[in-house]
């Protein structure tokens, strides 16, 4: 079994600062990509950011300059820095890895966390 949690979620003034943090636990061999996903009701789940093991970075647009995504290979853990926040941003962030156990790489969730902008 494989466990993402999340932590750091929270309500923020609108041009205000969040960190998320995302550790994956469990039994494994690796834990490969990992990324921070969002979804606001009625609307599809959409990547933020994601980087890979060694280190690739992509983000979403909308958050570029703003977002900073960072990992711990040692501690298996994602974080996401937010910076100057917008009410868009509002959402439940969902963390992400694709874990490999045994030869088969699988997918995993977080059970999301949830971000409020708001003045």
């Amino acid at each position: 079994q494989v466990q993402l949690v999340e932590s750091g979620g929270g309500l923020v003034q609108p041009g205000g600062s969040l960190r998320l943090s995302c550790a994956a636990s469990g039994t494994f061999f690796r834990v490969n990509d990992m990324g921070w996903y969002r979804q606001v009701p009625g609307k599809q789940r959409e990547l933020v950011a994601a980087v890979t093991r060694g280190g690739t970075i992509n983000y979403a647009d909308s958050v570029k300059g703003r977002f900073t995504i960072s990992r711990d290979n040692a501690k298996n853990t994602v974080y996401l820095q937010m910076n100057s926040l917008k009410p868009d941003d509002t959402a439940v962030y969902y963390c992400n890895a694709r874990v490999v156990r045994a030869i088969l790489e699988e997918d995993y969730w977080g059970q999301g966390t949830q971000v409020t902008v708001s003045s």
